[in-house]
């Protein structure tokens, strides 16, 4: 059966996030198509993995023969988040912007699954899996915007999931989340709103279309 691996990484819960709220809308479909079917889930802000340490980061570097029992130790939850990557046949990332740029915590992720001569090298190990990732932002970054060089979301992950991870990458981008919480942008709420329908609707038509393409 298929498999689908979810992280959340907003540090707020449920609907009061856009990231989560969107990535629900693809899980959804995901699930209607594969109601039997496997998804890994991890919420990265209510159970956070460790930042890489030096331990860890040297095991991934020797061969596992060679590592020392602290290494192994180290080196064991790399090797677990590396093959939830590696078995997943669709991956799905809610990444709000934070300051700019990604959650911390999912940045802690790619420190560890980003391993070189594995995920990372001439043949990474999961090289094509389908990858959506739901970019949420309080405002406006896209082309042409004031704030466009500040966009440290999409531009990041572009490099780190699609030039490193080899992952075929799709973003769906609901921007002007903030429009309803900030009165300085009270004129910007009938655009926020479509903005969010659509990352709904994108979300859930990715969902449908990559779960049908795999078999029951």
């Amino acid at each position: 059966m298929p498999t689908l691996l979810h992280l959340d990484s907003s540090v707020f819960p449920g609907d009061a996030s856009v990231s989560r709220s969107v990535a629900a809308s693809f899980r959804r479909e995901w699930e209607a198509q594969h109601p039997n079917g496997t998804v890994i889930y991890r919420d990265l802000a209510a159970a956070p993995v460790p930042h890489l340490d030096g331990l860890a980061a040297g095991a991934g570097f020797v061969g596992p023969d060679q590592r020392t029992p602290e290494q192994q130790a180290a080196y064991a939850l790399r090797d677990e988040l590396a093959g939830e990557l590696e078995r997943a046949d669709a991956v799905l990332i809610a990444a709000p912007m934070y300051n700019f740029t990604i959650p911390s915590t999912l940045k802690a992720w790619l420190d560890h699954v980003i391993i070189m001569g594995r995920t990372v090298g001439e043949k990474p190990s999961a090289a094509g899996t389908p990858t959506t990732v739901i970019a949420s932002r309080a405002g406006g970054y896209g082309p042409g915007t004031p704030r466009e060089s500040f966009e440290f979301v999409t531009t990041y992950l572009q490099k780190a999931l699609v030039e490193f991870l080899g992952l075929d990458v799709h973003f769906i981008v609901p921007e002007l989340t903030g429009a309803r919480q900030n009165p300085a942008m009270a004129d910007l709420i009938e655009q926020a709103d479509a903005s969010r329908a659509k990352a709904h609707e994108d979300a859930a038509a990715r969902g449908k279309d990559l779960a049908t393409r795999l078999p029951a």
